[in-house]
């Protein structure tokens, strides 16, 4: 199903950030990764509202990307917490495929009858 592979690739990518190198400065680059998130997230919504589901899609991927690259891992972070945050990111995702799929549905429908 495509969920699935949406799900591996965002899993993979988050993944990926865990083993690249982290920022120099984690206090300048959090205030930059911040304001980067924001920004994305605020495009995402936007092509939300406005059903540009693609441009969504790769504006999460994007996110994504910036989320495991930005965030600062601290040491007494542990396996459990990095568990936790990927699956809170992958119920979101969930979420979000659900409520594209219902609007796929509706406009089916409307352009059936």
């Amino acid at each position: 199903m495509r969920f699935s592979g949406y799900c591996t690739l965002v899993i993979a990518i988050t993944v990926a950030g865990f083993a690249i190198a982290q920022p120099a400065n984690p206090v300048e680059n959090h205030t930059s990764c911040t304001a980067e998130k924001a920004d994305v997230e605020k495009r995402m919504e936007v092509a939300r509202s406005k059903g540009q589901m693609l441009l969504r899609r790769q504006l999460a991927d994007q996110l994504a990307a910036l989320q495991s690259s930005c965030q600062p891992f601290a040491v007494d972070q542990g396996h459990a917490a990095n568990i936790e945050r990927l699956e809170k990111e992958v119920r979101a995702l969930r979420a979000e495929l659900e409520a594209a799929e219902e609007q796929l549905r509706k406009l089916k429908s409307e352009a059936n009858r």
